[in-house]
């Protein structure tokens, strides 16, 4: 069942969003070749507690760590470890942080020194995708609007889109309903009304739709070996359009990005 939420929850619900994007902008500046997963898995756990959240990953479903760090043809839900990022890796990073009682849960796709060219636009289409999607949670409007916007945009590029593994509900449970695929038809599934709030993330390969799982019970990888891109944000609907919880500002701060990719969806009162 849909949770809808009200004005206070939504705010409660962007406080944590918001420590979740300033968790991934601290880490902008430190990932670089020689850095290792589990030192940014370290900074990202101080960093979330010492603003009066909680890791929202850590523990959850077992799993060992802050955060979700997939390297390269990993898709997502890569476990942290000792191996030093190489210059021309990409990795995504998925976050979660819970506080007074809500979840914050988004992802961004790093590029680590001189990526290729074909990796970067890989990075560029399913950012892209990203507010594509976004721009269709919107009143009257249903899930299948959101998949077929994702799914349209990145297959016209070549891409293979994850069918396995989908963006979500979020509140007071980090997964929530409704289920939100990447791929989809228009007009087909669940209704979308005021107060609803879900994580939107593409999960984009640069060649085949099919993944594989590691051993360890966790790792998503391409099955044909080749890279995978991650972007998530928060979304609620107000006054009947999407609006960011999250944002990737932080992020670009750090790196020296300048964009107007949000200001559509933001919040007129959004504080740095």
């Amino acid at each position: 069942m849909v949770k809808i939420k009200s004005a206070e929850e939504i705010e409660l619900m962007r406080e944590s969003a918001l420590i979740v994007s300033k968790t991934l902008g601290m880490l902008a500046s430190e990932i670089k070749p020689g850095v290792n997963a589990l030192y940014l898995d370290q900074l990202a756990e101080t960093f979330i507690r010492d603003h009066g959240a909680e890791p929202g990953f850590l523990g959850m479903y077992d799993f060992p760590n802050t955060l979700n760090m997939s390297p390269n043809a990993q898709v997502v839900h890569g476990i942290p470890n000792s191996e030093p990022l190489k210059d021309g890796d990409i990795i995504s990073v998925d976050c979660g942080a819970l506080k007074n009682g809500y979840y914050g849960d988004h992802a961004y796709t790093f590029e680590v020194g001189e990526v290729a060219p074909e990796t970067k636009k890989l990075l560029k289409v399913t950012k892209e995708s990203l507010y594509i999607g976004i721009r269709e949670f919107k009143v009257g409007n249903r899930v299948g609007d959101v998949g077929y916007a994702i799914q349209n945009y990145c297959e016209s590029h070549g891409y293979g889109v994850v069918r396995e593994l989908v963006g979500h509900g979020l509140g007071k449970k980090l997964h929530e309903s409704p289920e939100m695929p990447n791929y989809g038809k228009r007009g087909r599934g669940k209704k979308f009304v005021e107060g609803m709030t879900v994580a939107i993330e593409p999960m984009i390969n640069m060649g085949t739709k099919n993944i594989k799982q590691l051993k360890d019970g966790w790792t998503i990888l391409t099955a044909d070996g080749k890279p995978s891109a991650h972007f998530e944000h928060d979304v609620a609907i107000v006054n009947g359009k999407p609006e960011l919880l999250s944002t990737f500002q932080y992020i670009y701060d750090a790196l020296g990005i300048i964009t107007d990719e949000e200001d559509e969806f933001r919040h007129k009162n959004l504080q740095s």
